[in-house]
């Protein structure tokens, strides 16, 4: 019997639950009390994916907003509106040696201050200044290993820099001199974000458990497993971190909420309704963002959705096709579809105010095999990247398109904003603009 109908199955019996979009599924330690359903809106229900313009001539004003808050962008995943208005002059090139397959994965770059840290094609982890210069070199795997060609997850807290890869290791470096302080093997490989949180760091391996490791050891102290598949998406995984409280998704779209302390499961929110192991694979959504109260995030899928933290209930949903990590400025969330739309929308009722064709230079043949990897928001612009190399300034009053740059011919990642100067990754390079 099909793995889903038994969990459907057991659930029905042991808890009288509803397995769908609009229920919640409770740990037996809650103690579930009667609540006010929240009017959960359903927006443009009858329609496909958004093709198509709407308002074009409203103007966005975001008036003096800038996120200076490096707290809100880790914890809250939401890069907001940046402090940079550069005139995208290739200034210097941080190279290594090319990552095989790097269409097919999402790299982060860790920041200390002005350096910057990133990996090559046989795990090396490398350290540079701002004037590209390398500062050290460091490589924990042994021969076998390297010829896996791991790829390479970051996270640091000013001290310790965290790494964890696709082939189940994780270990921790003295972030001056890249020596190293711990390494340990998990059970399986990793594949989201990592979350470091006062003693405390958190990651998601491809078994769909999150996992809480010790930051002082590597030991693990608690996990949380959520329903697994046996085909998996590699798109990676978020979580956001809301007054001593984490909430993630696992790649079959449900949403968990979990009490860092304890290690609690205190709710989870299923978002698809039937989902087989072949969709499984294909679905992707975007990270997780909040502004604290709410949960943002949306799919492939054409699925916008709005969730109440404290509820773990449906606030709203949208249909917006989107896998790229949207952005939250006052009452404005910002994203772009998988179409080549940029599209904002009110955060509290989940209605649309502005579309525009932000792929409209492209030819219409090219434009079909063109898709968007992920965009930051500036003082006056937006920064988008695109899968052929191309990075877009787009004008965030008129949504208008003003120029392309040509960074590339193959895939680069999003858009890194650092010390007023924004990265982007190539198989083989980090570069840096102005």
């Amino acid at each position: 019997m099909n793995k889903i109908i038994i969990f459907f199955v057991s659930i029905i019996f042991i808890t009288g639950c509803s397995f769908n979009k609009n229920s919640k599924f409770w740990t037996e330690s809650k103690n579930i009390q009667e609540e006010n359903k929240l009017n959960y809106k359903k927006i443009l229900v009858d329609e496909e994916a958004l093709e198509r313009e709407l308002n074009t001539n409203v103007q966005i004003n975001l008036g003096n907003i800038i996120n200076s808050n490096l707290t809100i962008r880790d914890y809250f995943n939401n890069d907001g509106r940046l402090n940079y208005d550069g005139v995208l002059k290739k200034s210097s090139r941080f190279k290594f040696s090319k990552i095989k397959n790097f269409y097919q994965f999402e790299p982060i770059i860790s920041f200390d201050n002005k350096d910057i840290i990133f990996f090559d094609n046989k795990g090396s982890i490398l350290k540079f200044n701002e004037k590209s210069k390398l500062i050290w070199k460091k490589n924990y795997y042994s021969k076998s290993e390297k010829k896996l060609k791991p790829i390479l997850q970051f996270a640091n807290n000013n001290n310790i820099l965290l790494v964890a890869d696709n082939i189940a290791k994780y270990f921790a470096l003295n972030l001056d001199n890249g020596e190293l302080i711990w390494s340990k093997n998990n059970l399986a490989p990793f594949n989201s974000q990592i979350k470091i949180y006062k003693n405390k760091f958190f990651i998601i391996d491809f078994s769909n458990t999150l996992r809480c490791f010790s930051l002082r050891d590597g030991e693990e102290l608690w996990n949380i497993k959520t329903d697994n598949s046996l085909i998996r998406s590699q798109k990676k995984l978020s979580m956001v971190i809301v007054n001593n409280q984490l909430y993630f998704k696992n790649s079959l779209g449900d949403i968990s909420a979990v009490d860092i302390n304890e290690g609690e499961l205190l709710w989870q929110l299923p978002t698809q309704s039937s989902l087989i192991y072949e969709a499984a694979f294909s679905l992707e959504t975007s990270d997780l963002i909040t502004d604290g109260n709410t949960l943002f995030f949306s799919n492939n899928k054409n699925q916008f959705f709005s969730i109440d933290l404290g509820t773990g209930s449906f606030n709203w949903e949208n249909k917006i096709n989107s896998n790229l990590r949207p952005s939250l400025i006052g009452n404005y969330i910002l994203t772009v579809s998988l179409e080549g739309y940029l599209i904002i929308i009110d955060k509290n009722n989940g209605n649309i105010i502005r579309i525009t064709d932000i792929f409209k230079n492209f030819k219409k043949k090219k434009r079909e095999k063109i898709k968007p990897v992920g965009f930051v928001v500036g003082i006056n612009n937006i920064y988008l990247t695109t899968d052929n190399g191309r990075l877009l300034v787009i004008d965030i009053k008129t949504g208008k398109t003003n120029s392309i740059l040509k960074i590339d011919n193959d895939k680069i990642s999003r858009p890194f904003v650092s010390d007023k100067n924004l990265f982007v990754v190539k198989d083989n390079a980090i570069i840096k603009l102005d």
